[in-house]
């Protein structure tokens, strides 16, 4: 488990293709890696990562086909820089909100407005994620706790911060460049629990029929 609260910026050093999947080797900036042992979760770009093996300040990781199809990972190249994050530990900070590190989809970033000091991203979600966005909800960007500020549809805006701008990917984050998206956790399991007792029966999600018997909309 994560928090979305980026550590360090770092950088893929080598993408090593093994049959299919491929092997990372990534640095790891200032992330405070002294304490990593092989096993380890680390977040890159909000993808949850084992930690296979250790440098002094690099760690190497394997991603499956899976994990290659669902996330920008899949376009991963040498140089290209990443957010990282360590997992969570008991005495951790939850500045955040609960990431699991498991990308829901893959988003495009549409328009980057200036707002003050801050910059306001304007995103395209995949349209089976509308229904997890909410406004003032929590979303994780690549691996960042971020706050929805509005929503139409599954297009969503949020306003970054200079700091975040700084600390982050987000400050070179291009207009038209692909983002990994995880919705908020709890959103998750609520519709799974609207399911009841049909959820080991249906094979699709929660419909207005459904918020309907369950007393949620009025007929």
């Amino acid at each position: 488990m994560f928090t979305g609260i980026v550590q360090a910026v770092g950088h893929i050093i080598k993408v090593e293709r093994r049959g299919g999947d491929c092997r990372l080797s990534i640095a790891t900036g200032k992330l405070p890696f002294a304490s990593a042992a092989i096993g380890d979760s680390i977040a890159v770009n909000g993808v949850c990562l084992t930690a296979v093996a250790l440098g002094e300040r690099h760690f190497c990781a394997d991603v499956s086909r899976e994990t290659l199809s669902r996330t920008t990972l899949g376009d991963a190249y040498d140089a290209m820089p990443v957010n990282l994050e360590l997992a969570l530990t008991p005495t951790t900070r939850m500045g955040g909100h609960i990431v699991s590190g498991h990308v829901d989809g893959v988003g495009e970033v549409l328009e980057k407005t200036d707002d003050a000091r801050s910059v306001r991203f304007q995103i395209q979600a995949p349209l089976h994620l509308a229904k997890y966005l909410a406004e003032k909800g929590s979303i994780c960007l690549d691996g960042i706790s971020l706050t929805i500020n509005g929503v139409c549809g599954a297009r969503f805006d949020v306003n970054i911060v200079p700091h975040t701008l700084e600390e982050t990917t987000l400050g070179k984050t291009r207009v038209g460049q692909q983002v990994n998206l995880e919705v908020d956790l709890l959103a998750r399991y609520l519709e799974r629990l609207l399911l009841g007792e049909t959820a080991g029966a249906m094979a699709g999600g929660v419909s207005l029929e459904l918020l309907g018997k369950s007393g949620f909309t009025r007929t």
